[in-house]
């Protein structure tokens, strides 16, 4: 059975490590995320995380188990354990492509929300510019968001967004 996406809008809030999902007349939902341990820029080479505005430009690992590993954005076959020091992108890949004229290098910079093997450290800042997800958190934003989506990276709380979701009409 197909899952049924719908528009989404998505917000990464760096200072609370989570992204909040906003769809149709669904209730925001929350997942914890890893953003990049280098902080905040748009340098190529940086490792950092990107601010502003977004869109999913391409989506990789379709029905994939989890764990899969994958390398420049082809599956390897391998199932990653737990843990290790390589930063490796698993289970599925959300391709971002900024739209602002700051990040527009973006998708060149290979940035993508995905699985990691290092979920321990999913809640602080431990990625090498990407947004990383647990597993089975990113296999199911993966099943409900469409390519296209909108994305913001933001450095402000969860909250801001939250209440502004609530208090807008409908």
């Amino acid at each position: 059975m197909q899952n049924k996406q719908t528009h989404a809008r998505l917000v990464v809030s760096v200072p609370d490590q989570q992204i909040i999902v906003f769809r149709d007349d669904s209730p925001p939902q929350t997942y914890p995320v890893s953003t990049s341990r280098f902080g905040l820029g748009t340098e190529p080479g940086s490792f950092r995380t990107p601010l502003g505005n977004f869109r999913i430009c391409e989506k990789f690992g379709d029905d994939a188990p989890l764990r899969l590993v994958f390398r420049s954005r082809q599956a390897t076959g391998e199932i990653a354990p737990d843990g290790g020091e390589e930063d490796l992108i698993l289970t599925r890949i959300l391709w971002l492509e900024g739209t602002d004229e700051e990040n527009q290098n973006t998708k060149e910079r290979y940035i993508y929300i995905h699985g990691t093997n290092q979920e321990n450290r999913i809640g602080s800042p431990a990625s090498h510019g990407c947004v990383r997800m647990r597993n089975n958190d990113i296999a199911e934003l993966f099943a409900i968001v469409p390519t296209g989506s909108p994305v913001q990276i933001v450095n402000a709380p969860t909250k801001n967004f939250l209440a502004s979701q609530t208090s807008s009409p409908q």
